[in-house]
C-alpha cells in the first residue's frame, strides 16, 4: 500500500474514503488512533494499492488538489 494522503480534516477524509469505495478503490486509514491523542501533530493517512494510486489520485484532486503533493 502507499499514501494516497494525509490530513488532520475528518470530514476530507471521509469524504474521500465514500468516493474511493463508490469507485471499488480499497482504501485503507492509518494512524487514527494516535490522531485521535494528538490531534495534528500526527495526520491520518489514506493508503491505496499501488496499482489504484492514480485513479484515487484524480477523486482526491475533485475534493482537495492542495493535499496532493
Amino acid at each position: 500500500m502507499v499514501e494516497l494522503f494525509h490530513t488532520d480534516d475528518p470530514v476530507l477524509l471521509s469524504a474521500v474514503k465514500a468516493a474511493l469505495a463508490e469507485a471499488d478503490i480499497p482504501a485503507v486509514e492509518f494512524d487514527g488512533p494516535i490522531a485521535d491523542m494528538y490531534g495534528a501533530v500526527f495526520p491520518r493517512r489514506l493508503m491505496v494499492l499501488e496499482e489504484d494510486i492514480a485513479a484515487a489520485r484524480v477523486i482526491v484532486h475533485g475534493f482537495a488538489p492542495e493535499c496532493l503533493a
